[in-house]
């Protein structure tokens, strides 16, 4: 499979580069893919096109464009003619993105619930409504399968489950790994493996393309809420599949019918966010781990969720109240989302996974008392502060290693050589 390809300016298309580059390791396609061409526009930073309408003289030649589009999702190197239909800006990340993830396209929505909406469409609309999924998943993705709104059923299974649920009309296998909030973590090649034909989309955002490429262990589709770690600054809502270009073409014409579009302003800051993607994963995954060990070691703390191949986000159940945690911190923003250079904290049973039943919830381990933390780039010590200060007193005689809790991950096993040092040190079985 090529994954070097390079956007047509014009066209805001994903086609193959005249001239594939070597091979590059990740932290340098972060920084350069996607602007390869600038040095020969005579850019060194790639320009912001926010035009809605092109200009288009050849009115026959445009209508058989637009009838290819329509027939099966193909786009030439011509104009984009309307910006609903492609961007060039919005291109350049979705080309970066690709190639960040080993996938042959990306198509990039207006936010991580407009790219699972478009998804299920795209399934949907040869048939194949049915979706086997594993929870826990982020709470709106439970939500929008749960509730039908898009008219699919949904199945929930543990992993083990999958390959028994699967139906005639089955037409998507969903997972996250790690998981929302709890960062349960999958064998992503099992799982499609047990999948058989049925494409598997697997949410990649906790991960990002530094810790794991989902597609290598056989995921058609991967799914990120570009908001978090994509973005990287809490200032950008954006939604992107990496998928084979079979895919990408369908997806493409639910995103000009639906117009569920990603703006250009936000393709933009998607693409520069990409170019520190791995330094800053590396920097607030150390954070994370050591944040998981102070908190393991602590008799104010029951357990501690924290993958074995690392990342920035901690899950950890208190055993006082966590409202006043949240209501404690000061560094730290009580906030949903996650992902952002500063350090956020929340509640996922009161907010992030508040649309799902509370039984569902529970039985996929959200409990009550479960905190999500998104570790940012703050020094250690301040964040540590901060969460001692609003975690309370400590039991009285307690001396910060008493009744050690337990640290929920599976056996250590090797992680890619991007991954960060702390990810690989700070994991308790």
């Amino acid at each position: 499979m090529d994954t070097n390809t390079e956007p047509r300016i014009g066209s805001g298309h994903l086609e193959p580069a005249p001239t594939a580059p070597a091979p590059r390791a990740l932290a340098t396609e972060a920084v350069h893919a996607g602007r390869d061409d600038l040095a020969g526009l005579g850019l060194h930073a790639a320009p912001i096109d926010l035009s809605t309408t092109y200009p288009s003289y050849d009115t026959r030649g445009e209508a058989a464009r637009i009838d290819a589009f329509a027939a099966d999702g193909s786009l030439d190197d011509g104009p984009p003619v309307y910006a609903r239909l492609a961007n060039p800006t919005v291109a350049r990340f979705e080309t970066a993105l690709a190639r960040l993830e080993g996938t042959e396209s990306a198509v990039a929505f207006a936010s991580g619930m407009a790219a699972l909406t478009a998804v299920l469409l795209v399934r949907g609309a040869a048939g194949l409504r049915h979706v086997v999924a594993v929870r826990p998943l982020y709470g709106c993705s439970d939500h929008l399968l749960t509730a039908g709104l898009l008219g699919s059923e949904v199945t929930w299974v543990d992993p083990a489950g999958i390959a028994d649920a699967i139906r005639p009309d089955t037409g998507l296998v969903m997972v996250e790994s790690p998981a929302n909030p709890t960062l349960a973590e999958l064998d992503l090649r099992a799982v499609a493996h047990a999948c058989g034909t049925v494409p598997l989309l697997a949410d990649n955002t906790f991960a990002t393309p530094v810790l794991q490429r989902p597609a290598e262990s056989g995921a058609r589709l991967v799914l990120h809420s570009a908001t978090k770690y994509l973005g990287g600054h809490g200032d950008v809502l954006g939604g992107v599949v990496a998928c084979d270009e079979e895919f990408a073409r369908q997806l493409r014409q639910v995103r000009f019918a639906t117009g569920g579009v990603l703006h250009p302003l936000a393709g933009y800051l998607l693409l520069r966010g990409l170019s520190t993607l791995p330094v800053r994963v590396r920097a607030a995954s150390a954070n994370a781990a050591e944040l998981a060990r102070r908190l393991a070691a602590d008799p104010r703390v029951d357990r501690v969720h924290y993958p074995r191949l690392g990342g920035a986000m901690v899950a950890f159940e208190v055993r006082g109240d966590p409202h006043e945690v949240t209501a404690g911190v000061r560094l730290i923003t009580p906030a949903v989302s996650l992902g952002s250079v500063d350090t956020l904290i929340q509640h996922p049973a009161s907010i992030s996974h508040r649309v799902v039943d509370p039984a569902d919830r529970r039985s996929s381990g959200v409990s009550d008392r479960l905190l999500r933390l998104s570790a940012g780039l703050e020094d250690v010590e301040d964040l540590w502060r901060d969460l001692d200060h609003a975690l309370g007193p400590k039991p009285s005689g307690a001396d910060g290693r008493e009744g050690e809790a337990p640290v929920s991950a599976a056996p250590m096993a090797p992680v890619p050589a991007y991954a960060p040092a702390a990810g690989r040190t700070a994991v308790a079985s």
